[in-house]
């Protein structure tokens, strides 16, 4: 599934001068299974884009077309669907329920598509060195732990495009390593692509896309 954007420019933005290397107010493609890094500093929007492209905001001018359905005439069952199929997310406060445990968190996404068995995703947990915390209620956990809990969940589900705002911010360079292999087989087995935002200048890992703010 294609992304194509149409001069969009998010209302809060609209008093901001933009580069003519960004994003808004340009017209542009994400191509379906395509890699793409959103590298920008604070206050331009990039909790604005994911908040858009997952159907939370539409205080913007300008068309977005995922393949060839305008977002802004989808109904609510249809933001249900595409979010149950089409689009997973990893929000930047992470939106867990702080007061369930890892494995209940993780069931409650799972429960809906049935992707994977509990031991599927126990070894998800293990391979991101979370899996001795399977009972522990996250409210309980670190901040880099409750990432690679929202990561795991945002993989239990079929997806053509992954939205990862910010997702290792509390993480080092080896778990964020770890964090994107897993990330990468995900992606690739089901040939799906992923918009990852970053604050940044320096990345360990290898993208097709970069888009600027």
């Amino acid at each position: 599934m294609d992304i194509q954007f149409k001069k969009v420019n998010p209302h809060p933005l609209n008093a901001i001068q933009h580069s003519s290397e960004s994003i808004w107010n340009s017209d542009f493609v994400l191509k379906s299974g395509t890699k793409v890094l959103l590298n920008a500093s604070s206050g331009k929007g990039k909790s604005t884009f994911s908040g858009i492209l997952f159907g939370l905001r539409s205080d913007y001018e300008g068309s977005i077309l995922f393949g060839d359905k305008e977002l802004k005439s989808f109904t609510k069952h249809d933001w249900t669907t595409c979010r149950v199929s089409k689009i997973s997310i990893v929000f930047q406060d992470l939106q867990l329920f702080p007061e369930l445990t890892v494995k209940e968190n993780l069931e409650l996404k799972n429960n809906l598509t049935n992707s994977f068995s509990l031991d599927e995703i126990q070894r998800f947990n293990q391979q991101l060195g979370i899996g001795d915390k399977w009972e522990q209620k996250c409210q309980f956990l670190s901040m880099g732990q409750q990432q690679r809990v929202a990561i795991v969940r945002a993989l239990l589900q079929p997806f053509d495009w992954l939205i990862l705002d910010e997702p290792f911010s509390h993480l080092d360079e080896e778990n964020t390593t770890i964090c994107l292999d897993l990330i990468n087989q995900r992606c690739d087995a089901l040939g799906a692509g992923f918009i990852l935002t970053s604050l940044g200048s320096k990345h360990q890992f290898s993208y097709d896309h970069k888009l600027k703010l």
